[in-house]
């Protein structure tokens, strides 16, 4: 690991932002980060965060949003399957339950699992931007957000046109042990956007279909999302979306291998969201929001050959209404809000439970001289099965000169325990009632250097998870069971960066380099011999991507390595080309091409070399 080290401190990484001919580092400061009450352009954020632009997700050699994050830097995708089948999420080394997700800025909280978070009816290509927030973060986003949040903000279009694009791709590998078939994926993708001055709107459509990469590992995905923004006039805006997926796969040792070879599974997800902005003063404005989603998630233990025994079924519904306020004052400015959520389900093996939360926020932003910027607040909660709780933050920055500043935060956060962890009743699982919520409390400082074509970003953190959640056995006779297994401290570095090469007008080279390092370290002696989860966090990442373009020409060599504290390492090495030529784009991708054998889950091997052409027309 040596020279992994030397190579990464010779090229300390930055911001996840990959630049273009529109996209470069110095126009990054334009970036307004979303925060609920607060709009903070990137320059002037105290805290770890960086963006995934739609020029970046454009280049990068993925469809789907789960196969673009796993470019991330500290971000953490554990697949099951590929090409968004189903995807784990966690951020510096936390669970897959202890990251919020958001779109547009209303959280995505799947209250029976986490695993199905990303199942979400969204397409890359609607997608503006990927915000990522290292660290809890209650204090802005609430309840789940123990160790940081992924906000997708969708694209408001100005221009109007359609776009059409379709694929096929192939591991050129035969189903020996079913049909014979060779394996293969292929898609279709449409959309429309209507760009006017006072309102636009945009509705795209997917349907993605392969026979899978090894035995039973087929799938079928379709999505639609619509959005539409209303400027009623300067002081008045209206946002409203929804969509609905319906993604169904082969399970195959996803849950409890090697018995559910034959497994397959069902997840339909329905999210809509209303919100606007109301401008009532000069100095006060008001954020109303309103947003639903229903989960159904049908597990079929063996598959569709015995509906009547190892099926789970599972309906969830929640309903979460906020209102966020924001009030300039002479000095600095305050934000304040409130938020309720319901959340129940019924379920064949969990049973039928609901509950509700409440929240209350309050920030102070001040810059308290040119050099220093100060965030502090907190988020006060409640919920109908945890009571009171109080989380409260601080962040600030100084800036030694106009390109090197010093940031600092301190925050809490909690994670309230799913239906799962606590009621599931399966012959391999069971869950347990009596869990407490997860509590974090992290600091961390670190430097953000940008000038010019250089940017450089490193930070250091500490973080202490209370009541950690697991599910542990002592013995592989024995089912899982979900427990507080004591406090989990987490040492962390992480280091990004990129630096540009301006070879001419038309040809510029882009290179970002990412690395983590996490220390982690149970305080409170676990008894059971096995853990699902927590032996299989990150210890080393790198991510570094490689992007070349001449005109419309791109190329793009992505490249991650992951060390995790138990099994084996790995490297896994992408690529994209994309020429373009007037309004068409072909594409060619190449996934693993150096053919490595990789596991992110258990014992579900991951897919060989993948090899996919494509062609896109966009008119707007």
């Amino acid at each position: 690991m040596k020279k992994i080290y030397f190579a990464v401190f010779t090229v300390i990484c930055s911001n996840f932002y990959a630049q273009t001919k529109n996209d470069s580092i110095n126009q990054m400061d334009e970036v307004i980060i979303n925060e609920g009450r607060f709009n903070t352009p990137i320059s002037k954020q105290n805290r770890n965060v960086y963006v995934i632009s739609s020029e970046t997700i454009k280049k990068l050699p993925g469809r789907t949003l789960q196969e673009v994050l796993q470019y991330a830097n500290g971000v953490d995708i554990r697949q099951r399957g590929p090409f968004g089948t189903q995807a784990d999420i966690s951020v510096d080394g936390g669970s897959f339950e202890q990251t919020v997700v958001l779109l547009n800025g209303a959280k995505v909280i799947d209250s029976q699992t986490a695993h199905n978070m990303l199942n979400l009816p969204l397409p890359v290509e609607a997608i503006e931007r990927i915000e990522v927030v290292r660290g809890p973060a209650a204090r802005i986003y609430g309840i789940n957000s123990l160790t940081g949040a992924i906000n997708i903000i969708t694209k408001k279009p100005t221009d109007s046109g359609f776009m059409v694009s379709t694929y096929a791709g192939s591991n050129f590998e035969k189903d020996t042990q079913d049909t014979g078939d060779t394996f293969y994926g292929t898609g279709i993708q449409a959309g429309a956007v209507l760009g006017k001055e006072k309102q636009q709107h945009l509705i795209f459509a997917s349907h993605d279909k392969s026979n899978g990469y090894r035995y039973n590992t087929a799938f079928e995905n379709n999505k639609i999302f619509y959005q539409g923004n209303v400027q009623i006039n300067d002081k008045n805006e209206i946002l409203g979306s929804a969509g609905y997926i319906n993604n169904g796969f082969g399970a195959n040792g996803f849950y409890a291998a090697p018995g559910d070879k034959n497994s397959t599974e069902i997840v339909q997800t329905t999210f809509a969201n209303i919100q606007s902005n109301h401008q009532i003063t000069d100095s006060w404005k008001i954020m109303p929001r309103v947003t639903y989603r229903y989960n159904y998630d049908d597990y079929r233990y063996l598959g569709n050959s015995n509906l009547a025994v190892g099926r789970s079924q599972h309906y969830t519904n929640s309903i979460a209404g906020e209102l966020n306020s924001t009030v300039k004052l002479s000095k600095g400015e305050i934000g304040f809000g409130a938020e309720f959520r319901n959340e129940n389900i019924h379920s064949s093996n969990i049973g039928d439970h609901d509950r509700e939360n409440v929240g209350l926020y309050a920030e102070y932003r001040r810059s308290f001289t040119e050099k220093l910027d100060v965030n502090i607040g907190t988020y006060l909660n409640y919920n109908s099965d945890y009571k009171w709780q109080i989380y409260p933050g601080i962040d600030a920055s100084y800036a030694i000169t106009d390109a090197f500043k010093i940031i600092g935060n301190v925050g809490t956060s909690q994670r309230i325990p799913s239906f799962t962890d606590l009621y599931l009743k399966q012959t391999g699982n069971i869950g347990n009632p009596d869990l407490d919520s997860e509590n974090a409390f992290q600091s961390e400082i670190g430097f953000k250097y940008n000038k010019r074509a250089l940017s450089l970003n490193a930070n250091y953190f500490y973080r202490k998870i209370d009541n950690y959640i697991d599910w542990m056995r002592n013995e592989t006779t024995v089912p899982w069971q979900s427990q507080n297994t004591g406090d989990l401290n987490t040492n962390g570095i992480n280091l990004r960066g990129t630096y540009r090469f301006d070879f001419s007008k038309d040809s510029r080279l882009n290179i970002l380099l990412g690395y983590t390092y996490l220390d982690s370290e149970f305080k409170t002696a676990r008894t059971e011999t096995y853990s699902k989860y927590a032996i299989s966090s990150l210890k080393h990442q790198i991510t570094n991507t490689i992007d070349y373009q001449f005109k419309n020409l791109s190329v793009m060599f992505a490249t991650r390595f992951n060390e995790r504290i138990t099994g084996p390492s790995y490297w896994v090495n992408d690529f994209r080309v994309s020429q373009t030529i007037n309004k068409f784009t072909i594409f060619l991708d190449g996934q693993n091409i150096f053919n490595a054998t990789y596991y992110e889950v258990g014992a579900v091997p991951l897919p060989s070399r993948w090899l996919t052409l494509g062609v896109k027309l966009v008119t707007f």
